[in-house]
């Protein structure tokens, strides 16, 4: 029996921070033996905001190597960087195509990111759901593990779907499989260090509101000293008044993998002082073998290629399975130069 396929990805845009890896990478690598796992390097989407083209290539190669030495295993995952894969631009301009605009416009984070960015936002700012859309079901994913951030886009994703499928298809031979959401409800949304009322983010202009997973320990020592608390002493969770506290805490059980309840055994009496020095030595312990693992990978660069590499042509063979059935459903020409 086929294993379900799961289709995930990652910026290009900076260094991987533990919001990352606790909300999304560490539960990858905990059920990619279940899963027929393709991983990308999404650096089509790292430019729908203003970039820096010095680094986006060593960026995505720094993404790639996070994933090995995270734990993402070859022999359940491919590894391939979104860009190398044409598919996934051309399938996008093709579900442009039949995507009704007030469909994009409606679009949550798009709201929010045009408001950071003014004048300066761009046309592939407010397509990236369609995109992601194309990423998704090149790959008939049968689920697609999201944040609750990225809920809505999904369900876009999953409304393109119908509406290929209603038009194009026959109710025995749909175009494009139907993904659902694979959401991990604990850790899904790591918070800020310094707003408990904010996501974690690479494009929060203070490094100091994250840790990084390539953060030296003094730099995480430095971070964590320097996070936002609050006078009251006691440690507890789910308190709205103090979600420094729940957050905190949240980050101290998932990198010291202990039960919610034991944790608040264990802090209850606690004071910051007590409490940050424990959180900074678990973070520490929890990010070492991954930074270790990380150094051995880069050290031998032309294996990092040669797996790149292997992962975009069996990407691109499925890919391109995928964009032929929706080429032929459009009605378009057959192309004889395309791989079959």
């Amino acid at each position: 029996m086929n294993k379900p396929r799961i289709l995930s990805g990652v910026q290009p845009t900076g260094n991987l921070h533990l919001g990352n890896y606790l909300g999304a990478i560490r539960s990858w690598v905990e059920q990619q033996q279940h899963y027929d796992n393709f991983f990308c390097v999404v650096d089509l989407h790292a430019i729908t905001v203003p970039h820096n083209p010095q680094t986006l290539a060593q960026d995505t190669l720094t993404i790639a190597a996070l994933y090995l030495a995270c734990g993402i295993d070859l022999q359940y995952s491919t590894i391939f960087v979104q860009s190398h894969v044409s598919a996934h631009s051309e399938l996008a301009w093709l579900l442009n195509c039949v995507t009704p605009l007030n469909w994009l416009e409606r679009m949550i984070q798009f709201k929010e990111k045009a408001i950071k960015q003014g004048e300066n936002v761009s046309v592939g700012l407010l397509d990236y759901p369609v995109l992601m859309a194309a990423d998704i079901l090149l790959y008939d994913a049968d689920k697609v593990p999201v944040g609750e951030d990225q809920k809505q886009h999904l369900e876009l994703t999953r409304d393109i779907v119908i509406r290929i499928n209603d038009k194009f298809g026959r109710e025995d031979a749909p175009v494009l499989k139907l993904p659902e959401p694979l959401i991990r409800k604990e850790g899904a949304r790591v918070m800020s260090l310094a707003d408990g009322t904010k996501k974690m983010s690479k494009s929060d202009e203070s490094e100091l509101s994250r840790i990084n997973l390539l953060d030296p320990p003094e730099v995480i020592q430095k971070k964590i000293k320097k996070c936002k608390t609050d006078p009251q002493r006691g440690l507890w969770f789910d308190d709205p008044d103090r979600p420094e506290c729940h957050n905190l805490l949240t980050l101290y059980t998932l990198l010291s993998n202990q039960t919610k309840e034991a944790v608040a055994k264990e802090c209850a009496e606690m004071g910051w002082g007590q409490f940050k020095p424990l959180l900074t030595e678990t973070a520490i312990a929890a990010l070492e073998p991954i930074q270790a693992k990380y150094g051995e990978i880069l050290a031998d660069r032309g294996e990092l290629d040669r797996i790149i590499q292997a992962g975009n042509a069996k990407a691109s063979h499925t890919a391109h399975q995928t964009l032929t059935r929706v080429r032929e459903a459009l009605g378009f020409l057959p192309d004889p130069h395309q791989p079959q």
